[in-house]
């Protein structure tokens, strides 16, 4: 089954983040790697609690992943408006709790709301600076 699963990049902030994304999402971590756990790598001190990749399933089929850019490996995170992800749900009450627990914190550019393609959409910039939709769509193939 082919499966593509979004990717974060943060600067320093992945576990909190990926923390904080576990609370409204629930589940546990599939993995945790930090930087200190590359074999054969001399990596500085300020780099090896960083998260090198971490894994949360959403569903059967969709992880949400993750790291801590490092410059020492010449990454570097620029947040910008060129993603967005979308979370289609099944149900209104759903749809609520993730919106409000996902935005805290964050700047809401569109509350939640009808429109004229789903019983309930809303979209924000979450606290870490990454761009989410939520669409509840009944009627529609989401």
């Amino acid at each position: 089954m082919l499966a593509v699963n979004p990717y974060l990049s943060f600067n320093g902030t992945c576990e909190t983040a990926f923390n904080f994304y576990k609370s409204v999402f629930g589940g546990d971590f599939e993995f945790i790697g930090r930087y200190k756990d590359i074999p054969g790598e001399d990596i500085p001190e300020s780099e090896k609690d960083k998260i090198m990749h971490i894994s949360l399933p959403l569903t059967e089929a969709v992880r949400l992943m993750g790291a801590d850019s490092s410059e020492i490996f010449g990454q570097t995170t620029k947040f910008g408006d060129c993603v967005t992800l979308t979370l289609c749900t099944e149900n209104e009450a759903e749809t609520k709790r993730i919106f409000n627990a996902l935005s805290e914190g964050g700047k809401i550019i569109m509350p939640l709301e009808k429109t004229f393609w789903a019983d309930l959409y809303g979209m924000f910039t979450d606290k870490f600076g990454i761009s989410w939709a939520i669409n509840y769509a009944p009627n529609m193939n989401n």
